[in-house]
């Protein structure tokens, strides 16, 4: 620690996850800046926190892994409400208040996530070229594609467009029925399942999955009967456990 750290007053608490006070979890739990964690408790509901300057945390690598290093400890013991990295109260009198503001709507939360833990899967086309797959496994597409670029003609702006337009139409109609796939096959192993915005061009599906802390065998066991479904053209990859990102909102009014 640096004299700078030292000498800055750690007036600010910062949030990792929201508990029930019932819970039983591992106090010896260490976060930003190696500084300890610990539980703050008002009613039936504590924030885990540790002490820190009260100004924003960069997020750099080793602050983005301490932050997950404890969802990840917590995990392991119980199944917490997760907070979204960055989130700094201005001291206890402020942590106090959030608690007890949000008492009814943590404690319902904790009720649908209890006993649960998230896990990922992500479906990608595994192909050198996204378009020239669609063109050879889409007539309407390779039909449009010879009509306008075909002949060796130059195709105007508009036609262009319209190519991409049918592009984008055909791509997202394919997302949205092996999606429908997939969820039927994980459906009896999963308590919600929550569909998530593609962030990639070769992104077939991008699926958040609750499930029984239990059922991670049964989960995995669904995974590959999904991926029965789909050729050589298509990856698979799952991971987890985590702590339930997709399936908590938390408002809190710092």
């Amino acid at each position: 620690m640096t004299m700078a750290q030292k000498s800055t007053p750690l007036n600010g608490r910062y949030v990792y996850a929201i508990i029930s006070r019932a819970a039983e979890v591992d106090h010896a739990l260490v976060g930003i800046d190696a500084r300890p964690v610990y539980a703050a408790t008002q009613g039936d509901i504590s924030a885990l926190v540790s002490d820190v300057p009260n100004q924003r945390i960069r997020p750099q690598r080793r602050n983005l892994a301490a932050h997950q290093g404890v969802l990840k400890k917590l995990m392991e013991q119980t199944t917490p409400l997760p907070v979204a990295f960055g989130i700094i109260a201005d001291g206890p009198a402020a942590v106090s208040r959030i608690l007890r503001e949000n008492q009814e709507e943590f404690a319902a939360q904790l009720s649908r996530v209890a006993g649960k833990m998230e896990m990922g899967l992500r479906v990608s086309w595994d192909v050198p070229n996204i378009f020239e797959y669609f063109i050879q496994t889409h007539p309407e597409l390779r039909s449009a594609r010879d009509r306008y670029f075909g002949a060796n003609r130059e195709p105007s702006q508009e036609e262009k467009l319209e190519l991409g337009r049918l592009f984008d139409r055909i791509l997202q109609e394919e997302r949205e029925d092996h999606t429908q796939q997939v969820e039927d096959k994980l459906g009896p192993y999963c308590f919600e399942i929550k569909a998530n915005t593609c962030s990639h061009e070769y992104d077939v599906m991008r699926l958040a999955c609750l499930i029984g802390r239990e059922y991670e065998t049964q989960f995995e066991k669904g995974v590959f009967e999904a991926a029965g479904l789909f050729d050589n053209n298509f990856a698979f990859d799952y991971n987890g456990p985590w702590a339930p990102h997709n399936f908590t909102d938390l408002q809190l009014t710092l």
